[in-house]
Formats: C-alpha cells, structure tokens, sequence
C-alpha cells in the first residue's frame, strides 16, 4: 500500500488522490494493490472499493453518495456510476510554479497547503 502522507509519484501525479484517478482513467486502478498481497485478492472486488472512493472524491459534492449509499454499494451488486474527476486534484490551467511554494499553486477549490 501507499500512504497518504510524503506520497512520492514519478509519474507527477499531484497526491495520491490525482495518482489513483490517473490509474482509474488509464485502466491500471489494480497497480494500487500491494505487491505483497500477490494475487490473494479478489481484483473484482478491489476494484468496486477504488470505484466506491472515486465516487466519495467526487469534486462536487451534489455528486458524491451518502454514507448510506456507501453501505449500499459495498453490501450489493449494483452497478456503479462512473466517477468523475476527483475535488483534490491539480488542474493545469489552475497550476503554474512549484506545488511546495504559495505563488502560483492552489487546488480548484482553493485549499492551501503550509509547510511548517
């Protein structure tokens, strides 16, 4: 697994968020997997919980489920909705500079980051 926090990235993915919605869209959502689970998984099942968090990070909210839904569709085998693009992610016409630096960088819902 990967962790949430110093997530490193070569493919310049600007968190973790933005990495697992490139590798939905790219149909590679599997290499989140960690290597020391093999192939003792269920990659139907793994892929209906990536989907389900997609669907929670929805970047706007009206389309985002309720916990209720949530349950519902962890417990069911419904057909889920495709996921659209993430709320924490960098868009490039909102991005110019270094994301670690205040000038210039900022989410599309304007959450700042400070390195303290």
């Amino acid at each position: 697994g990967r962790k949430n926090s110093h997530f490193y990235d070569e493919s310049n993915s600007s968190n973790l968020v933005g990495y697992v919605w490139d590798l939905w869209r790219e149909g590679r959502a599997l290499e989140l997997v960690d290597t020391l689970m093999g192939d003792s998984y269920p990659e139907d099942q793994v892929l209906r919980c990536i989907q389900i968090g997609l669907l929670c990070v929805q970047e706007s909210a009206m389309d985002r489920p309720s916990m209720s839904n949530v349950v519902f569709m962890l417990s069911n085998d419904t057909t889920l909705p495709s996921p659209k693009q993430p709320a924490f992610i960098m868009k490039e016409s909102y991005y110019s500079g270094d994301p670690l630096t205040s000038e210039g960088s900022h989410s599309i819902n304007e959450v700042t980051i400070t390195m303290l």
